[in-house]
């Protein structure tokens, strides 16, 4: 939660947030949203459509990334938009640790009652980290 929103500026850093995704999470997903597309759960039909393995659904990847932001302004509600582009799948390996996904933001906007966040969301692969998801978040901010 935001605590001191007077020095915000431009190029303020918004905490990390790390967030695990397991098998087991895509599960849970998969029944909230009935996305039961089986490429998020079968290996075999995932890599029947080029897929290397499974991968974790776009709008609960895209909905973890925007949590750096909520955890922030501590309140969902205060998000006013928000957009981004999937740069590349979530790969999401049939075990107990599952994916790492790494969110950093940035301030890159500010007026009077609002911070513009850009967001990223990476993951390391075996060729180094790998950006998944690049966003950007406008959210209410108290500034005192």
């Amino acid at each position: 939660m935001m605590t001191d929103p007077t020095p915000l500026t431009i190029g303020t850093a918004l905490p990390p947030l790390t967030v695990s995704l397991t098998r087991a999470d895509l599960v849970r997903y998969a029944g909230a949203s009935t996305d039961f597309n089986p490429i998020h759960w079968s290996d075999r039909m995932a890599r029947r459509v080029g897929m290397p393995s499974v991968i974790a659904h776009g709008m609960l990847t895209m909905a973890t990334a925007l949590r750096v932001v909520t955890e922030w302004v501590g309140d969902p509600a205060k998000v006013r938009s928000y957009s981004c582009r999937f740069t590349s799948p979530v790969p999401v390996p049939d075990d107990e640790v599952g994916t790492e996904l790494r969110i950093s933001a940035t301030v890159t906007g500010v007026t009077d009652e609002t911070a513009t966040v850009t967001i990223s969301a990476v993951i390391t692969g075996p060729d180094g980290e790998d950006v998944k998801v690049l966003g950007q978040a406008v959210a209410e901010v108290d500034r005192g």
